[in-house]
């Protein structure tokens, strides 16, 4: 093992209804290839683009007819920020079901730098930010979890390289990427959905494009902006468009890369705000459980890049290949100081405090000084090498009336993370002890107390690296662990293929009829070695010095602590032992799944109730076969190969589901819509919720010793749900609308990790620990958390929406505009009441797990005269979500709501030589609103990070 990962529609009888949502955008596509580019064609300033056929363009595009400029083709004139805007309320406008998109103008020219950002300004659409780096990196639709989404990358499915099944979208680079529609009403031809919605991102097609265009752009950010030190960052793209052969072939091809070091975070975890009592002076007080405090820096490095191939030698038949490529690497350096203060660790050497010298408020230590502490200087190195290809072919081919498709897919991603944790403290033995003080507790201040320990760690003759707590072995056995190292490693690997047939009919209100089958086969494991780091030569009290070891101060702790970079020092200083526990085993795992999904869907078009009307009716037949394996570690009874037996475990299920999907949308006369949407919708499990592995042991902290265990759940069925959706809009004209949505969903199913009674005998053997005491004595009969599926439940809620040019207002405001949305969504699940030996739970309501009930957004900008000024805001109330613990464990958490707020500005050259050239700058989370964490009290932080503003300055050329 190494220290550190390795880089690694047709037109009905009544109206034409144009419906492509990322073709009705296209004029404005290489906005996004460059940043801010304009297209223009022919020396004037208009771009040609085809004519939208359909929202589900991967199922149901018809063959473009002509190579070539022709009656039917729409002329779009380009003119930067309201253009994007106008190009995406045509998507919206002339869709069948209930979508949001954006088109590349969004992307490249709003105030903001990854398409997370941008996809999170639409109607009921937010980001949620990533613990360590505070990039957007995952997109919650109307205040459902991220992992309610379905992800597509041009109507296909992708793998991805976390445990969840949708990739991250800090994966694509904005730059890469033509335009986004959320479908939040599904149809019968759009495959991969989601509970909450469909996410479908475009990259651009070249023969949508009048001429050749060849784009670049560069920008240099300062990060970390009002942190204790700033970092900085470069980031450059590059693409190229272009048509031959009278227009039947088209080459598009876009590059991307950035590399950037973040400022200095200073942390302060208050290990989830839990605090213990002690005995003082007769009475028992409460005080802090402990606490880590870090000092972390950081670097992030991705290239990008795709290619698309178009050949269209007629008006019947029409290939493209697509490309796509995304390799990153994320890094962290953290140095900090942990311990227990009211409790003990689970180490070895961590004995019980004494207070000594407390002030006592109403029961609360308010200060104080503990005996017996055990401080860890930590200096640890996380990285993480992410990969993801994406390769598919898709032909188009008019048989007759039929218009037939045929489309293939291949996806693979990795990922190879890598946690090298040292530690430092006291060296000799465990009997090396030091004071840790502390002043201003109420209670539930956490990151507001005052510490000071006893001894200077600042010093590297008192914080040497060593085994500080004893974290391995037992006290029969003892085993040194001066650090650790795991290398987990993800491996996603996603084949499909799709095939579908359309053609115009006259059969009452169907105006189309469509048929399809899609096949998709996937599979994914997490692999990883783990091991105890241990001083090279010594026992399990050995210590070294660390070496060129510099002072800093330990987060927002103010304790001085050494620090020191890891990197090399396995075989120079650390020597590596291989770790097998239940907990690493249950951490391996591999799923695999195939779905097959059959469907029909009739286009609809007529009138009801003297209302016109268009639409599509329709039904999925799913059929999902699926494998989840894994280990039984049962019967651990150490922490080595030898006494941790290997038992692969497998399960296996296989289920129909039948999706029926029904959208209509009605005029109202006066650019006037009414929408309607009622489907049977479903979210899969996420992939490491099927494994199959199980870990379980004796409980021996209560009074009834019992079995206690978790595991993942092979036989889970989707979250499903009946869904209702009505929207009215009101548009003025291509150039604003405003609309109010309301949506009801009736869940027959939830999917959450649940404790419940289970019977163990089928993984226990004869060497497996039963207790041995109490009622529970001998018996098989436990507790096991695990995924389970529910019934009962429901998720409710509204949206409103304004998107206009306030030059509709007066003449005056030429120029300006303003886009605001708010959505308020609820939820509830009924969990039923387990009573087991001393575990007692009542039968509850509780929402939804990653659930914001409040989202807003609101951009106000002013564009003329070459001119393109933006201010942003995003803002979500408090949900629950997920983050990693120290052993790479998702484990649920309150994340405090927040608001963050973005500003643009940006001048085109509008003439002359160097026009088509632009230059900007933006600021990015200019209130440097935190990140903070909690756990039933909002007003009890446990965890705050403040990732500091970031500055891009840059320039682009189009040519």
């Amino acid at each position: 093992m190494k220290a550190t990962a390795t880089r690694r529609a047709g037109k009905s009888a009544r109206t034409a209804f144009p419906l492509n949502p990322f073709a009705a955008g296209c004029a404005v596509l290489l906005s996004a290839l460059a940043g801010q580019a304009f297209a223009q064609a022919s020396g004037s300033e208009e771009q040609t683009a085809v004519a939208p056929n359909t929202p589900t363009a991967a199922a149901t595009s018809e063959v473009i007819a002509t190579p070539a400029p022709a009656p039917g083709v729409s002329t779009v004139t380009v003119t930067g920020i309201r253009q994007g805007i106008e190009a995406a309320i045509s998507v919206k406008r002339n869709s069948n079901s209930i979508v949001e998109a954006i088109s590349a103008e969004d992307i490249g020219k709003l105030p903001d730098s990854s398409v997370a950002e941008s996809i999170a300004r639409l109607p009921g659409v937010t980001a949620q930010r990533s613990r360590g780096s505070g990039r957007a990196s995952e997109i919650s639709v109307r205040g459902l979890s991220p992992s309610f989404n379905g992800t597509l990358l041009n109507g296909r499915e992708m793998a991805s390289t976390g445990n969840a099944r949708n990739p991250e979208f800090d994966l694509f680079p904005s730059e890469l990427m033509g335009g986004v529609v959320i479908y939040k009403t599904p149809d019968a031809s759009v495959i991969g959905q989601g509970l909450a919605a469909t996410i479908d991102l475009k990259t651009v097609q070249p023969l949508d494009f009048g001429k050749r265009v060849i784009a670049v752009n560069y920008k240099k950010s300062r990060l970390g902006v009002r942190t204790a030190e700033e970092g900085d960052g470069d980031r450059f793209s590059l693409s190229y468009i272009d048509q031959f052969a009278n227009r039947t072939i088209g080459v598009a091809v876009g590059l991307t890369s950035y590399d950037e070091t973040g400022g200095e975070q200073r942390k302060f975890d208050a290990w989830g705000g839990q605090t213990s009592v002690l005995p003082y002076q007769g009475r028992d007080v409460i005080l802090p459980m402990g606490f880590t405090a870090d000092t972390e820096t950081g670097y992030h490095n991705r290239d990008g890049a795709f290619a698309s191939l178009q050949w269209r030698p007629n008006r019947n038949f029409r290939s493209t290949v697509d490309l796509f490529y995304s390799a990153g690497e994320t890094g962290y350096k953290r140095s900090g100081i942990e311990g227990a203060v009211g409790a003990n660790t689970s180490g070895l050497y961590d004995p019980a405090g004494v207070l000594e010298n407390v002030t006592v408020q109403n029961g609360i230590a308010t200060s104080g000084t503990l005996t017996n502490y055990k401080a860890v200087v930590r200096n640890h190195i996380e990285s993480a090498d992410d990969d993801l290809k994406t390769v598919g072919w898709k032909n188009e081919l008019k048989l007759g009336e039929w218009n037939t498709s045929a489309d293939i897919t291949w996806s693979k991603a990795t990922k190879l993370s890598s946690r090298y944790e040292t530690s430092a403290g006291l060296p000799g033995n465990a009997a090396n002890l030091d004071t840790i003080s502390w002043t201003g507790f109420n209670g539930g201040n956490f990151t507001d107390i005052a510490w000071r320990t006893g001894l200077n760690y600042a010093d590297p003759n008192v914080a040497r690296l060593t085994d500080v707590n004893g974290w391995s072995g037992t006290a029969d056995n003892p085993l040194a662990q001066a650090g650790y190292l795991a290398q987990p490693y993800i491996e996603d690997t996603l084949k499909s293929i799709r095939l579908n047939a359309k053609r115009n009919v006259e059969w009452g209100p169907m105006s189309a009829i469509q048929f399809g089958y899609n096949f998709t086969d996937r599979e994914k494991a997490r692999t990883g070695d783990e091991g105890r780091l241990m001083i090279i030569g010594g026992d399990r009290f050995g210590a070294v010095a660390m070496p060129g070891a510099t002072p800093n101060t330990a987060g927002t702790s103010g304790i001085p602590i050494s620090t020191w970079n890891p990197l090399g020092s396995l075989g120079s200083v650390y020597e590596l032992a291989p770790k097998v526990n239940a907990d690493i085993l249950t951490k391996m795992w591999d799923v695999k799944e195939t779905v097959q999904t059959a469907y029909v869907m009739g286009d609809l078009n007529g009138e009801l109730f003297g209302l016109e009307y268009r639409g599509n009716v329709g039904t999925q037949f799913v059929h999902t076969k699926q494998m989840g394996g894994g280990y039984n570690s049962g019967n651990c009874t150490g922490e080595t190969a030898d006494t941790c037996p290997v038992v692969r475990t497998t399960g296996e299920h296989d289920y129909w589901d039948v999706l029926p999907s029904l959208n209509l949308s009605f005029d109202l006369k006066n650019d006037q819509v009414l929408r309607m949407g009622v489907a049977q919708v479903l979210s899969r499990p996420t992939l490491d919720d099927l494994r199959g592995g199980i870990g379980f042991g004796v409980n021996t902290g209560v009074t009834n010793p019992f079995l206690s265990g978790g595991g993942g759940n092979p036989m889970l069925e989707p979250f499903k749900a009946k869904s209702f959706d009505l929207s009215y809009e009101k548009y003025f004209g291509k150039k604003g609308y405003i609309s109010a949505a309301g949506f009801y969903k009736k869940l027959d199913t939830f999917i959450l990790r649940t404790p419940s009674e289970y019977d163990f005998a089928p993984w226990v053997t004869e060497t497996t620990p039963l207790p041995t005491s109490g009622s529970f004595a001998g018996s098989t009969i436990g507790v096991l958390n695990r995924p389970e599926n529910g019934d009962g439940g429901t998720i409710r809620g509204y949206e409103l929406a304004i998107n206009v040019p306030l030059e509709m207002v007066h003449p005056w405001l030429d120029g300006f505009g303003i886009l605001a949305n708010h959505s308020n969504t609820t939820s509830k699940i009924d969990l039923p009441a387990l009573g087991f030996g001393n575990v007692q739970t009542a039968a509850t309501t509780i929402p939804l797990p990653g659930l914001s009930r409040k989202v807003s957004n609101l951009r106000l900008y002013y564009e003329k005269n070459g001119f393109q000024i933006a201010a942003a805001a995003r803002k979500r109330s408090d949900f629950l979500g997920q983050s990693p613990d120290f052993s790479d464990t998702l484990q649920y958490t309150f994340v405090k709501g927040e608001t963050i707020v973005d500003f643009q500005i940006s001048y085109e050259i509008q003439k002359g030589f160097a026009k088509g050239m632009s230059v900007f700058a933006q600021a990015n989370n200019w209130n440097n609103a935190p990140y903070q964490e909690y756990t039933d009290n909002s007003d009890s932080i446990t965890r705050r990070v403040e990732y500091g503003r970031t500055y891009q300055f840059g320039a682009n050329y189009k040519f």
